[in-house]
């Protein structure tokens, strides 16, 4: 039995069938337009600008700090209401301030509450957003496995 832990990142999340993604970066990296992209995809917000993040027996888990509860800011339009999923079981982080320059990257990690998850690179590319809309929907296929 994992004694639950729970620290507060800056980062946003989004969860769709129940697989959560967390988007890091620093100010102004996009962690927030990207959160935007996915939700027009379908996504649910589970917080914007601070994510509460537990570990527990089944994994990381993410949920939104209640003054920030079901709004997402958008650049030079203001802050809005949103569609919200309260909880969310992380499978990935994303790293905005990492680029991605390999096709078929490694699978990498990184690690949140001594917790290992997935970790991915921010990709230039048109594609990113639905591509991860893809893997939260229907997961990866690890080549090493």
């Amino acid at each position: 039995m994992i004694a639950t832990r729970t620290c507060r990142l800056h980062a946003s999340c989004v969860d769709l069938a129940g697989n959560g993604v967390l988007i890091t970066g620093r100010s102004g990296s996009g962690k927030s337009a990207l959160a935007l992209q996915l939700m027009a995809y379908g996504a649910a917000l589970v917080s914007d600008d601070q994510v509460i993040v537990t570990l527990d027996d089944q994994g990381l888990e993410a949920t939104a700090p209640d003054a920030l509860h079901g709004m997402i800011e958008a650049r030079g339009i203001g802050l809005l209401r949103a569609s919200v999923c309260s909880r969310s079981r992380l499978v990935a982080v994303i790293d905005l301030e990492q680029l991605e320059t390999d096709r078929l990257p490694p699978q990498l990690e990184t690690m949140i509450l001594n917790h290992p998850i997935r970790l991915l690179r921010r990709v230039d590319s048109p594609q990113f957003a639905s591509a991860l809309i893809q893997l939260l929907k229907c997961g990866a296929v690890n080549p090493d496995a």
